[in-house]
């Protein structure tokens, strides 16, 4: 199937020239913010606090990532002069914003954002978090679709990249502990969910690990077998290129994750608390957490560089694509973005 000239670009500008993914997350609400909230004392936590890590995050990090994903709320306003001008800009289009209720969180946009927002001021992709749950009641889950097929419309007719994240939740009431005991069970449900999982609009998924996080077995030892057969059956109910978050995972256990990924045919990985949370724990020691950031937390990140360009799958190569990448534009799309030349455009004839 072809892809459009924007979404085309988008994924370029994302992946790198080997087209795949490093991409650092510095979006997070509550690993940055509640921390803060908490160190401090404070209801809410100080913008400056907050800009301060991200900007941390910008000048240290991003120079090994191939993109960032940023929050506008306050990533982007607080890091944009500290990111590389050659890495690629994933902005999300919701940010700390859903409606919590008895039967499931509804997901939406930051209010004023939209994809066409987030071209005008130089994203390159859109990320949306879906909220997922089975056992949500039925208006919660037509409110999750509702909100779905939207951002994938407004991101098509804006061409540009749409990445949907999946993240499964604890319900009202529910401990942390009944939580984690069927978080793996929750994650394996999103992906047999047909209308969910529906690629149409898709450009790219980030991926919850359909494992635990902790205690990763070695890849290559005798407890492999069953993690690597869960990361198999994900990858046959995703059609189109996938990236692995890394869901709190200490480096050493999103390592090993990343290898059972890679060897199911993901493209890459999009992670933060792995590559800068023992450099964020020195907070408030701003001197200490730079230093950090500076000499430690890129060593992190280099170690899944190097794994992510042996193992990881182009996204280029990925079976949607059958071996080869057609660019064509969405006729609707480019008649909208470009009246006076679509049809120069699609028909071949000379500008």
């Amino acid at each position: 199937m072809p892809i459009s000239p924007g979404k085309y670009w988008g994924m370029r500008r994302l992946s790198g020239a080997d087209s795949r993914f490093r991409i650092l997350a510095m979006d997070q609400t509550g690993p940055i913010v509640n921390p803060i909230k908490a160190i401090r004392g404070l209801d809410q936590a100080p913008f400056e606090d907050v800009a301060a890590v991200k900007r941390m995050l910008a000048r240290h990090l991003a120079p090994h990532a191939s993109a960032v994903l940023i929050d506008p709320p306050l990533g982007y306003a607080a890091s944009i002069r500290d990111i590389p001008a050659e890495k690629g800009l994933l902005i999300a289009n919701e940010w700390a914003t859903w409606e919590v209720t008895d039967t499931g969180r509804k997901s939406s946009s930051i209010p004023g954002w939209d994809p066409a927002l987030i071209r005008r001021i130089g994203g390159d992709a859109v990320k949306v978090n879906l909220w997922y749950r089975a056992d949500v009641s039925a208006d919660v889950r037509a409110h999750q679709l509702a909100y779905l097929d939207a951002m994938k419309t407004a991101s098509r007719l804006n061409d540009i990249p749409f990445v949907l994240e999946f993240l499964v939740y604890p319900l009202p009431g529910e401990s942390a502990a009944a939580f984690a005991r069927r978080r793996v069970e929750l994650v394996s449900g999103s992906f047999t969910d047909e209308e969910v999982m529906n690629p149409d609009g898709v450009d790219l998924y980030k991926l919850e690990p359909p494992i635990p996080t902790f205690d990763v077995p070695d890849p290559d030892g005798p407890h492999a077998l069953a993690a690597q057969a869960a990361f198999d059956r994900m990858a046959r109910h995703v059609h189109r290129p996938w990236v692995l978050l890394s869901g709190g995972a200490s480096p050493e256990d999103f390592l090993r994750l990343l290898t059972f990924a890679y060897r199911a045919g993901a493209s890459g990985y999009l992670a933060g608390r792995a590559i800068w949370a023992g450099a964020f724990s020195r907070f408030p020691d701003l001197a200490a957490m730079e230093r950090s950031m500076r000499e430690e937390a890129p060593q992190f990140m280099e170690r899944f560089n190097r794994l992510t360009e042996r193992q990881a799958t182009p996204w280029t190569d990925h079976a949607q694509w059958q071996g080869r990448v057609d660019m064509e534009p969405d006729g609707e799309a480019f008649a909208m973005l470009y009246p006076a030349s679509a049809g120069h455009y699609q028909t071949g004839r000379s500008l």
